[in-house]
């Protein structure tokens, strides 16, 4: 009788289809045109200057006005669209493509309840989810439970996608860091809208692999508490593009030359270890403990060929009272087979905050 190692399966299963995306010609690679630039050197300065005030200082979100319409309604639920312009300054707005300067989101909402009696989860999208689609699948069974969804189309993808990027191939590394840093200023805009204009009772914000991560920084800086709930997702940028298998996806003989053309010469370990140096501003472990921690659930997988385990227990060690729960699979599997799971994270940690004071 012949025992399969599902676990290796679920491994081997993520490096086919990371070889299939990341290796072949048919694909462009990440950042092909180099590391940005001014850009570059303007994000890094704007982030370290953050992180010394990030634990003392509330750092209130933005106020928005997103414009609505409605997409369908039922005796039970209603799907709206909405648009708002990016709360960004002005220098991240100056640096974000023109494509990226209206923010677009769906919201799908429980019509059974006043909104102080229902919860609402923000979803942040992951590598690639340029559609609103799979996250209204994810959120979708939740309004039986009465917490409704927002998606959030990220700043380079869908609709917001500059011209010249091929689908989620950002050109230049620079504009990782402002997808991210662009993603967590709408978020907290939204959670605030949530708050104080549409009058939610519960608010969580969740989100798979990049996703994730974004999801962790929104609710670690988050005035209040709300549910943090990052899925298959590592502490930093710095795993997934230099330990996990989007290594194989990243152009570092263009990001060399990149440097050769500023009359720096470098090896490709010594670019790799440049990478390494950049993407650390994207460490989550050195943003505060969020306000609630018990409300922390991180869904991690057993076999993930693009997030180690490691990553996932340095974030659970950073902020201690956070919960990993782990899912049997690897990357790609359990991102599509393991909603259920998901799901109860979202509910769990929801349950786990107190239903916010009404108004007298």
């Amino acid at each position: 009788m012949v025992t399969v190692n599902l676990g290796m399966l679920h491994y081997v299963l993520d490096h086919v289809y990371g070889a299939f995306m990341h290796r072949t010609k048919i694909s462009t690679p990440f950042f092909s045109r180099g590391w940005g630039g001014t850009k570059l050197d303007m994000l890094e300065k704007m982030i370290n200057q953050l992180f010394p005030d990030l634990g003392r200082q509330n750092w209130p979100p933005t106020m928005i006005q997103p414009v609505w319409k409605t997409v369908w309604e039922t005796r039970t639920a209603c799907l709206r669209e909405g648009v708002f312009r990016t709360p960004c300054e002005d220098q991240l707005l100056g640096a974000l493509p023109p494509e990226s300067h209206i923010a677009r989101v769906a919201f799908l909402m429980p019509k059974s309840v006043p909104p102080q009696h229902m919860a609402c989860v923000v979803h942040l999208a992951g590598t690639g989810d340029h559609t609103f689609e799979r996250r209204l699948r994810l959120g979708g069974p939740l309004v039986k439970e009465n917490i409704a969804t927002m998606v959030l189309e990220s700043p380079f993808y869908g609709q917001r996608r500059p011209v010249l990027q091929r689908g989620a191939k950002l050109l230049c590394v620079s504009d990782l860091l402002l997808l991210g840093r662009a993603t967590i200023e709408e978020a907290r805009s939204l959670l605030h809208w949530l708050d104080s204009e549409a009058g939610f009772g519960k608010m969580g914000v969740c989100g798979l692999s990049m996703g994730g991560v974004h999801a962790a920084m929104v609710g670690s800086l988050h005035p209040t508490p709300v549910a943090t709930l990052p899925f298959l997702s590592p502490h930093s940028a710095v795993v997934a593009f230099c330990e996990g298998i989007l290594k194989h996806g990243t152009a570092w003989e263009a990001l060399r030359d990149d440097l050769a053309a500023d009359k720096v010469a470098m090896t490709l370990e010594e670019v790799r270890e440049r990478m390494r140096n950049v993407l650390s501003l994207t460490d989550v472990t050195r943003f505060p403990i969020p306000k609630k921690p018990d409300a922390v659930i991180l869904v991690a997988a057993t076999d993930d060929g693009y997030i180690p385990k490691h990553s996932v227990l340095e974030l659970q060690k950073a902020w201690p009272g956070s919960e990993v729960r782990w899912v049997t699979g690897g990357h790609v599997s359990s991102f599509l087979l393991h909603n259920g799971e998901f799901r109860r994270a979202i509910v769990d940690g929801l349950d786990r905050l107190p239903w916010k004071e009404s108004p007298l």
